[in-house]
């Protein structure tokens, strides 16, 4: 194994930085702009610093049960037990992800009318066709930009920083905008739109699985999720600020394409070119990347029980079609809904927000346990200053949920929807857990136990001694 660890920090921040970045997070910018004006920047600054305290948890789980191929749903269950884990994982974490990949599609779509506004073409076809390639390569067991998707994603940051500077030094082609560009604190407005500012972040967990791959691991994966949760947050710190001297704050809140309208009012017709190659391809490979790693992460929950066994089924090309079948028609069908019905873009991603933000308040938890339950198990990283962190994460994750949106007709729905969502899926998890599983709901795993279901032997084991 020594010798396939290769990979050092510049790497696992790019992986970082690719799964972070998506032109769905410009969406909020502009959102973000639109409420609070510049001071949107201090709810970004805070989301970060929530996200910050996310990282290094993960950082602390990985040490504890390192080279995982389950990754978070093995935390879980070492931490909560199977009732928990079935519950946060296949609910907060699968429908999250699967509604954040449909947001790509969205924009897809929105990106395409921007750039082509002469075809006439329905929106919804633009992300039924996206979805359909995406859908067709990956069941051939082709990762289609795995090796161009780190310099996709640099690409789209160093070009947002770019017009981001050109644009707070009134450098620009197009008239600059005279409206109030002054930082106002408004305490409450700011915390409003944390739990919004929070998608901008999410995804630097996805670093860990690198683990076995990089060099000093100790080290390389903290430093990968922290690095790439702070460049990004480098390219929000410029938008935030340029976006509004070329656009109204109005047409940054109704636009569902903020930063096509900066691109050609900063640039001109080379603007929404360069804005639009650039967001396109990076569109296409968050899509490709939800659609790939969700479709052999659900064929991995499958395979330690926490899904149905047909997930697990796999073509002549290796790939989990069950699965990715399963999150490509979903996507679509999100795609489908939220371009046809322009309202529901925000929702969705709302919605996505506070299911994500659930994944981490019990990944905190599960910090929280093992250091009670297992003060002397190794850590070859633990996190500073005891279980202070963990705790400021989780009163973090609350504050973000509570602070979903300012409106509170819009957050009511947004609990609403989740609330609705969490009981259907903990009434699968118990029976799930009961009659599939045969395990008690609630009686976490040992590391052990975890650390063997990476060998086949094990659930061999399993169907013998239940059977």
């Amino acid at each position: 194994m020594a010798e396939e660890k290769k990979l050092g920090i510049p790497s696992a921040i790019a992986t970082g930085v690719g799964l972070i970045l998506a032109t769905s997070c410009l969406l909020v910018i502009g959102q973000g702009d639109a409420a609070l004006g510049t001071a949107f920047i201090y709810s970004v600054i805070i989301a970060l610093m929530f996200n910050i305290f996310t990282a290094v948890s993960v950082s602390e789980l990985s040490a504890v049960m390192p080279d995982l191929t389950g990754g978070l749903a093995q935390y879980s269950l070492v931490g909560m037990g199977p009732f928990m884990t079935c519950l946060t994982m296949v609910g907060g974490y699968v429908i999250g992800m699967t509604i954040f990949g449909s947001l790509e599609g969205t924009m897809f779509g929105r990106t395409m009318s921007m750039l082509f506004p002469n075809l006439h073409i329905p929106l919804p076809l633009y992300g039924i066709i996206l979805m359909a390639v995406i859908i067709a390569l990956n069941l051939r067991g082709v990762d289609m930009f795995a090796k161009i998707q780190n310099v996709v994603a640099y690409s789209l940051i160093v070009s947002l920083i770019i017009m981001g500077v050109l644009g707070c030094l009134h450098m620009g082609q197009g008239p600059v905008i005279d409206q109030d560009r002054s930082i106002h604190f408004d305490f409450p407005k700011i915390m409003g739109m944390v739990g919004t500012a929070f998608y901008m972040f999410v995804g630097c967990e996805f670093v860990v699985p690198l683990g076995p791959f990089v060099k000093n691991p100790r080290k390389t994966v903290p430093i990968g999720m922290i690095g790439s949760l702070v460049i990004v947050f480098i390219m929000q710190l410029f938008c935030v600020f340029g976006f509004p001297v070329y656009v109204t704050y109005n047409d940054l809140g109704t636009s569902e394409s903020p930063h096509m309208l900066y691109g050609i009012a900063l640039l001109g017709e080379f603007g929404r070119y360069w804005m639009g190659a650039v967001s396109v391809l990076a569109v296409i490979s968050t899509a490709n990347t939800v659609v790939n790693s969700l479709g052999y992460l659900m064929a991995g929950m499958a395979r330690i029980d926490l899904l149905p066994k047909p997930f697990m089924k796999k073509n002549k090309h290796g790939a989990p079609f069950v699965s990715i079948l399963t999150i490509g028609i979903s996507m679509t069908a999100f795609v489908v809904a939220s371009l046809a019905i322009s309202e529901l873009l925000n929702f969705f991603l709302k919605v996505a927000c506070v299911f994500w933000i659930v994944v981490y308040l019990f990944l905190h938890v599960d910090v929280i346990l093992l250091r009670h339950r297992m003060p002397n198990v190794p850590r070859a990283f633990k996190a500073p200053f005891g279980i202070l962190i963990p705790i400021l994460g989780i009163i973090g994750d609350v504050l973000m949920i509570n602070g979903i949106d300012n409106d509170i007709v819009i957050k009511t729905r947004v609990y609403e929807v989740c609330i609705i969502a969490f009981i259907i899926l903990a009434v699968y998890s118990y029976f799930w857990v009961k009659k599939k599983m045969k395990r008690p709901l609630m009686k976490p795993y040992t590391i052990k136990e975890v650390m063997a279901m990476e060998n086949d032997k094990y659930f061999e084991y399993r169907s013998i001694k239940n059977s």
